[in-house]
């Protein structure tokens, strides 16, 4: 096995070499046995590399989805003496990855310290909205209000605390996976692009393909119990986001396109699209966080479930508070409930770029990247015939 070029300035980067080596270790082993070869796209992108540098291994540990399949597959997963675990080893190199092609690099830390960034976040937004409250209202109980959230924070005024954090977020996502679109394809552009190959990789994310175990029966969570429900989840979660970022999207075309101001009715499409994503964004998180506390010991990276567990709870009490909010606007703590939910969607802003909300992204290029390959192969084999 060829060794990593990879520098080692200080713990970080010697943490990221030893994750990356590991990682290589365990590819070369894999690409020796080949029994999963068809259980997701990892294997078959594994099958055509000889040696697995930096790139190489970024690029299919964010390609990995972290069924568990092929660990309970596998005839040299622990006890045995080689310690085969793909997952465990995939989930040590992403969270790497993403801090690698961090903008601006220099808060890539974050992704190490994310329990904590996440903390900070959360507390800095509550006691932003609460000081506005204060500030703008004396007081946050005060009477009905018929819903009028900018009776208590003016449309403007929110608009100019959360379009900057949004664009940066974006951007910050943005030049990030190009980073990496750029180390794992340097050989490919656009050109090597087609629709077809872009819509393949569309629907696979859009239908989270692979998160079956690569055989249609789901994820291994407890043992070698096969289950559905990781996908489900994941969809509810995926989906309720989707809807909650249309709601505010029809919501804003309605206040500057047709000058309708809120608060909208009950059955305007802002507020049952807010509904059903605020909805799917409980049952997922609530679902997701079940499934985590469950799982088999094997499975992933236990440094890491502070990241995961952090984030799913965010979206659960983002969606909590939202609900809560709508269900009681015209209470005298809408107040209360508007500074509580705008913090934890402050919170979700600010971290953004640097949480387990980065993985959703990446895994989208590797999966872009899995369908350029595969086109490139078939090319390849018609012109050697």
């Amino acid at each position: 096995m060829q060794p990593l070029d990879l520098p080692t300035r200080g713990t970080d980067e010697a943490a990221t070499e030893a994750a990356a080596v590991e990682a290589a270790r365990q590819l070369q082993i894999c690409n020796a046995c080949r029994y999963c070869e068809g259980f997701c796209a990892v294997f078959p992108a594994m099958t055509r590399r000889l040696e697995f540098g930096k790139p190489e291994v970024d690029y299919l540990a964010n390609l990995c989805h972290n069924c568990g399949a092929c660990l309970h597959a596998c005839q040299f997963a622990p006890p045995h003496e080689f310690a085969v675990n793909i997952p465990q080893a995939m989930a040590r190199v992403r969270v790497h990855s993403y801090a690698d092609y961090a903008w601006p690099q220099s808060l890539g830390r974050l992704y190490r310290h994310n329990g904590l960034a996440l903390a900070l976040a959360l507390a800095a937004g509550l006691a932003l909205f609460l000081l506005l409250a204060l500030a703008l209202n004396g007081t946050l109980a005060q009477g009905p209000l018929a819903g009028n959230f900018y009776r208590v924070f003016p449309h403007n005024l929110i608009v100019s605390l959360f379009a900057p954090i949004f664009v940066f977020a974006l951007l910050a996502l943005a030049l990030g996976v190009r980073r990496f679109w750029n180390d794992i394809s340097p050989q490919d552009r656009a050109r090597d692009a087609p629709g077809a190959a872009a819509a393949e990789a569309t629907r696979d994310v859009l239908r989270l393909k692979y998160l079956d175990g690569g055989h249609g029966l789901g994820c291994n969570e407890a043992d070698d119990e096969f289950t559905l429900w990781r996908r489900r989840f994941h969809h509810f979660t995926f989906y309720g986001f989707l809807l909650c970022f249309a709601a505010t999207s029809v919501a804003t075309l309605y206040h500057y396109l047709f000058r309708w101001h809120a608060p909208y009715a009950l059955t305007s499409l802002p507020v049952l699209l807010g509904t059903a994503g605020g909805i799917g964004l409980l049952f997922g998180p609530a679902g997701l966080m079940w499934l985590n506390l469950r799982r088999h010991a094997l499975h992933g990276d236990a440094a890491q479930k502070t990241m995961d567990r952090g984030f799913i709870a965010l979206l659960f009490f983002t969606s909590a508070s939202g609900l809560a909010l709508l269900a009681w606007r015209d209470g005298g703590a809408m107040a209360l409930l508007l500074a509580l939910h705008l913090a934890c969607v402050m919170a979700l802003f600010l971290t953004l770029p640097y949480g387990k909300s980065a993985h959703g992204i990446f895994r989208a290029a590797a999966l872009l990247k899995w369908a350029i390959e595969k086109r490139q192969l078939n090319r390849l084999q018609l012109g050697s015939e």
